[in-house]
């Protein structure tokens, strides 16, 4: 069993099916749920769900019934409860650190997982990705062969690198509030890193998802000890811009105090918009496993029930 809580990285890639690992990930999560403080959740991947009284009684389970004497109907690919809109940053900022596990690797192995969760809860499951631009949208849908696609898409991303991809956050958040057409839950895997450094126009662009009656979890991925602790050895470094290629040499001890103020009063401030407008915002460090992406998700789908 996978243990989600500490990540064996090199393990991880050994999967040779994202949707196996997918599945492994989820099967260890609900195995620590179990044993932990949140075990009454009700998890439940059947292909049956209760009877409600005056419905056909056509696709009724008599078998399970006899076994039960409770009245549950088969549930059917069509059958959603929940539409859900994943959407992940791809610009290049995402691809840090580029020696290591990072945070586009993380987005991608967590979406993969939630999309096993909704698969086998019958919800419908979108994926949109963007970086400047909208790069790939597919709408939600349930069915199988949809599904096989988005492992397929997510797999494709996890062997792609482009430098010098800036992200246009809001612009691109704008479009996808306005191709969402059926009230949904939208799902953001982002480190929020907009090039247009306009962040009134990003907290807009958020504002407008919400404004169109969809129920919104911003995952702000990050790798904390690196972006937001600026834990660095007092050496000279040489940090590159992934997304511009602009490059400044440095000690980190020179620029630490005023560098993590600056990420701080962002966050703060991203935070408070997002608390403004009932978006649910979860911080997503990389180097902390799945359960802190798997938890809030669950947590917001009996809110929805």
């Amino acid at each position: 069993m996978l243990n989600i809580d500490k990540l064996d990285f090199e393990h991880l890639r050994q999967f040779g099916s994202l949707e196996l690992l997918a599945k492994q990930v989820v099967e260890g999560f609900i195995v620590g749920l179990h044993k932990s403080p949140f075990h009454g959740f009700s998890v439940e991947f059947a292909e049956h769900r209760l009877y409600n009284n005056g419905e056909a009684t056509r696709h009724i389970d008599w078998k399970l019934y006899g076994r039960t004497d409770r009245l549950y109907v088969k549930r059917y690919e069509e059958e959603t409860n929940l539409r859900c809109q994943l959407v992940i940053d791809n610009s290049s900022s995402m691809y840090f650190p580029e020696t290591e596990f990072n945070k586009i690797q993380f987005s991608i192995y967590s979406a993969a997982s939630l999309i096993y969760m909704l698969k086998s809860q019958r919800d419908a499951v979108g994926l949109t990705l963007f970086s400047n631009e909208i790069e790939r949208y597919f709408p939600a849908r349930s069915n199988n062969v949809h599904i096989k696609l988005l492992y397929t898409e997510l797999e494709k991303l996890l062997k792609a690198h482009e430098h010098n991809k800036t992200s246009s956050a809001a612009s691109t958040l704008h479009t996808i509030a306005e191709q969402i057409h059926k009230r949904s839950l939208v799902v953001i895997f982002s480190d929020m890193m907009d090039s247009g450094n306009d962040q009134e126009e990003l907290f807009g662009a958020l504002q407008h998802l919400k404004y169109n009656r969809h129920e919104v979890i911003l995952f702000h991925v990050t790798d904390k000890n690196k972006e937001f602790n600026f834990d660095f050895n007092n050496r000279p470094y040489q940090f590159i811009d992934i997304e511009s290629g602009e490059k400044i040499k440095v000690y980190p001890n020179e620029v630490k105090a005023s560098y993590t103020k600056h990420v701080a009063e962002y966050q703060h401030a991203l935070k408070s918009k997002c608390t403004q407008y009932r978006i649910d915002y979860i911080e997503a460090d990389i180097n902390q496993g799945f359960r802190q992406v798997l938890l809030p998700y669950l947590v917001k789908r009996v809110k929805m029930k």
